[in-house]
Parts: structure tokens; C-alpha cells; sequence
């Protein structure tokens, strides 16, 4: 129990996908213009991940190491279309706000790395808690970055404005060169966080 723990647990902090191993960063820089905007991107992303290991990991032994590729993609795209076809039926405002990053999932680099290195390795319980773990991570990671960008921005978070319309806000926040420096300073917040505790261990 305690290895499956770890394979979920790492994602979170360790191997954080955006602020540790900082792959997958289009989506990041694209779409945290709000926390809103990053928890829908976060949680597809997670759906997508999850169900792509699970058929990864129990197709291992079935798929030819020869077009493994191409079958990894197929089965990642098959869920980034189901993704995106219920976002678009149900979440209407939100997959406009998007947009072209939904369907781009199946490009992103997060999904096709735990392919390869872990889910085509390892066992269906694993690979299903590698997956939920690292798409927890990016997801907490793109609501962080798109609270913060949100708050400074506009004066809101989750869409509901907390200062006055004619308030002075950090405008630069929303733009995308703010989504840059957002998440560099996490990176090096998360990075002095990490020697501390390891300094303290």
C-alpha cells in the first residue's frame, strides 16, 4: 500500500508536472488568465490522464512495441475527444473560454510521458494512481497560477469581483507575459520550500 501511495503522492509535490518536472507548460502559460479557467483545464486534463493509463496499462502486453506510438495517441485522443464533446454539450462558457486547448490534450507532453515511462510498465492500479496523482498536481497547480494571475489582474477569484470596478489593478497579471512571471516565482517558492525541507529532514 505504501508504494501505491508514493506512485500517487509524487505527483502532488515531488514530480509536480508544472513546478518540478515543468512539462506541459502551453496550457499553463495559455489558459490561467483565471482560477476558473485553470481548474477546467486541470480537471480534463485529469480525466484524460486516468483513463488513458488505465487502457495503457492493461493494452501493454497486447499493443507491438513497433507502433506503440501511434496507439498511445489514439487511445489519448479517444479521450480528449470525450472530453471534449461533454465539455462543449455541458460547460458551453468554459470550453469556448478554452477553446483549441481541449482538443490539443492529446499533444500534451504530461499525457504521452506517463505513457511511455510508467503506464505501459506498470499495472493498472499503479498506472490509474500515477495518473491521478500527476493530473491532481497540474490541476492544483493551474488553479494556483489562474487564482493568482485572477486576483491580481481583475480584483476577482472564481469570476466573483471583490473590489471595486473603478479599483487600480495589476492589469499586466492578465496578459500573458504575467502568466511567465507567476509561474517563475512559484518555481523558485516551490524550490526554496523543497531545500528547507530537506535541509530539515
Amino acid at each position: 500500500m505504501g508504494g501505491l501511495m508514493k506512485e500517487f503522492f509524487k505527483g502532488l509535490w515531488n514530480d509536480n508536472p508544472t513546478f518540478r518536472l515543468q512539462i506541459g507548460l502551453c496550457p499553463v502559460l495559455a489558459v490561467t488568465s483565471s482560477a476558473l479557467n485553470g481548474l477546467g483545464m486541470g480537471l480534463a486534463t485529469t480525466f484524460v490522464l486516468i483513463c488513458s493509463s488505465v487502457l495503457i496499462s492493461l493494452l501493454k502486453n497486447v499493443i507491438p512495441s513497433k507502433v506503440r506510438i501511434p496507439c498511445y495517441i489514439i487511445v489519448i485522443a479517444t479521450f480528449s475527444t470525450i472530453v471534449d464533446l461533454v465539455m462543449h454539450a455541458f460547460l458551453p462558457d468554459l470550453h469556448r473560454v478554452l477553446g483549441i486547448f481541449i482538443p490539443l490534450i492529446v499533444v500534451n507532453c504530461i499525457l504521452m510521458g506517463r505513457a511511455e515511462a510508467f503506464a505501459s510498465k506498470n499495472s493498472v492500479v499503479s498506472s490509474a494512481l500515477d495518473g491521478l496523482g500527476m493530473g491532481l498536481g497540474f490541476t492544483w497547480a493551474l488553479t494556483l497560477i489562474g487564482a493568482i494571475r485572477e486576483i491580481l489582474g481583475s480584483g476577482s477569484i472564481f469570476n466573483h469581483k471583490f473590489v471595486a470596478d473603478t479599483a487600480a489593478t495589476f492589469g499586466f497579471f492578465s496578459l500573458p507575459p504575467g502568466a511567465f512571471v507567476t509561474v517563475g516565482i512559484l518555481i523558485a517558492g516551490m524550490n526554496i520550500i523543497s531545500a528547507r525541507l530537506r535541509k530539515a529532514s
